[in-house]
């Protein structure tokens, strides 16, 4: 029996092990200022029969539970918990108390436009803030609202007339909010203020950072200023940095093309590429990768731009153009420290393809990111930039290609007949995936935003190189050329692993032909 259940036992009082519901405290966490709760490990939970119940890790503290009883007026019922038990319904319950962006847009008033607070410490935690300004809570409550709604992007555009805020969410951009145009230079100069920029000056574009803390997850949000005709635009990229890193049998990958994939990785040297738009989870799927490695047995170091998330026992390097440290330095750098592994966040030139085809030619095992449409364009791709074909031939081991696309709310999803059109558009594709007559489809409910879809998953296509693709690199074949050796060798392509998550019911067909080339079919 620990300390505190046999506490709670002598002085009679409930002892849980579980977080309680947050749904009943909603109303009640709003009258408690978060600092109390948190410096006191206290919080009303709910009112029962008249009694309020309170949730504590510190049972003896009869001063807070007096507090509490003045507050609201009723007799405490005192329930105890661990600290760990406490400190998550705090940070549950409390997430859901800021006020929307446009609750507080309606506070907004003229006169008070002028009042920027202070800059936030780094570290501030935005649900504690005191800050009473209305531009000041208009941020942080769009900030909030943003990390709740898991927007990995927020976008202030300014046109002639009007001033919008728009987050992305699952890839898709949705308007959230229209403040008045007249207060564009003060919300723009808050964000500038907490992101370390120049408020002064206007002209040319700037680059930020804020780290701040919301219901107690770190929060990483890369903040990034352009002038435009009407004014400074803004977007804020938002990086939760306490989300778990996936591994590879968590990205949803067909079993034979992880098995193909976990070969490449165990191979003492060669280059791996994962290809995709910018926003595609390539950098989820190295970060997967190198999860897969021993790093007790060999050393492992990166070079990325930027440095995303910590992972033990490797050795990561973020580039840092204003001193001239690019991909390429940081590269002939890391090659001095007896890697045995070396990932770099992208290929972006020439000399820095060229070093990591060296690397891989010397018995080092590279992972690194191209952008192209698919896995057979990085091949053309490295010729394009430069690297003799020969070279790629001797150091590709394979290219994985990927997307994301919205899985279906779970909620209002439905089964309905497929659409003439969409089978027309999906070609010879259609009839190689022997889709059913009938597929899920997106409703839209409250549950998810009335948009049909909740978070997103990967389609991939793993383009493995063999002798027949190197031979047809070294002659200069084409990627459509190369495409068709791998679909003959067993390939699925974007669109048919696509095609089978929609068969499933993870997905629709509008997100597979929506994500997809069109006219992939070989």
């Amino acid at each position: 029996m620990n300390g505190l259940r046999e506490l709670s036992e002598k002085l009679e009082y409930r002892y849980t092990e579980a977080v309680p519901p947050v749904e009943t405290a909603a109303e009640l966490v709003r009258r408690v200022p978060i600092a109390f709760a948190r410096k006191n490990e206290i919080a009303p939970v709910a009112v029962e029969d008249g009694r309020l119940v309170v949730l504590t890790s510190r049972p003896l503290d009869h001063h807070a539970i007096a507090d509490l009883r003045g507050m609201f007026g009723l007799p405490v019922s005192v329930t105890v918990a661990e600290p760990k038990v406490v400190t998550e319904f705090i940070n549950r319950a409390y997430e859901n108390t800021a006020g929307s962006a446009e609750e507080v847009l309606g506070e907004v008033e003229p006169q008070n436009l002028e009042s920027i607070a202070s800059e936030l410490e780094g570290a501030t935690d935005i649900l504690d803030t005191d800050e009473e300004a209305p531009i000041v809570r208009l941020l942080n409550s769009m900030l909030q609202q943003a990390i709740k709604e898991k927007a990995s992007d927020v976008h202030i555009e300014v046109f002639s007339d009007s001033l919008s805020v728009r987050m992305r969410v699952d890839g898709i951009l949705y308007s959230v909010l229209k403040p008045p145009r007249r207060i564009h230079p003060q919300l723009i100069s808050r964000v500038k203020i907490m992101a370390g920029m120049d408020i002064a000056e206007k002209r040319l574009p700037q680059d930020g950072r804020i780290s701040l803390r919301a219901a107690g997850r770190e929060i990483d949000v890369r903040v990034s200023t352009i002038p435009t005709t009407f004014g400074e635009r803004v977007v804020m990229r938002l990086l939760d940095k306490s989300r778990n890193l996936l591994m590879l049998d968590q990205l949803g990958m067909d079993p034979e093309m992880l098995k193909t994939i976990r070969h490449g990785i165990e191979l003492p040297n060669g280059i791996i590429l994962v290809t995709g738009p910018t926003g595609s989870g390539k950098t989820t799927t190295l970060y997967a990768a190198l999860a897969q490695v021993d790093t007790a047995r060999k050393n492992v170091i990166t070079v990325e731009d930027p440095v995303e998330y910590q992972i033990r026992g490797i050795g990561q390097m973020q580039v840092n153009p204003a001193i001239g440290l690019n991909f390429a330095d940081g590269l002939r750098s890391i090659l001095r420290q007896d890697p045995d592994i070396i990932m770099i966040g992208e290929i972006r030139d020439q000399e820095t393809a060229r070093i990591a085809v060296q690397a891989s030619l010397t018995g080092h095992l590279v992972f690194s990111t191209l952008h192209t449409n698919d896995s057979a364009g990085a091949l053309t791709r490295l010729v394009d930039i430069g690297i003799e074909p020969f070279l790629i031939a001797s150091s590709l081991v394979g290219v994985l290609a990927q997307r994301l696309v919205r899985t279906l709310c779970p909620k209002c999803k439905r089964l309905s007949a497929i659409d003439p059109e969409e089978i027309a558009r999906l070609g010879s594709d259609a009839r190689s995936a022997n889709l059913p007559t009938r597929l899920h489809k997106a409703a839209g409910c409250d549950e998810c935003m009335n948009s049909g879809y909740r978070g997103r998953s990967g389609i991939y296509e793993y383009l493995q190189v063999t002798d027949s693709i190197r031979s047809l690199i070294v002659k200069g074949a084409d990627a459509k050329r190369i495409r068709q050796q791998g679909v003959s060798e067993g390939m699925k392509t974007l669109r048919q692993d696509g095609l089978m998550r929609a068969a499933r019911g993870q997905t629709s067909l509008d997100e597979v032909l929506r994500v997809t080339e069109e006219g992939e079919a070989v």
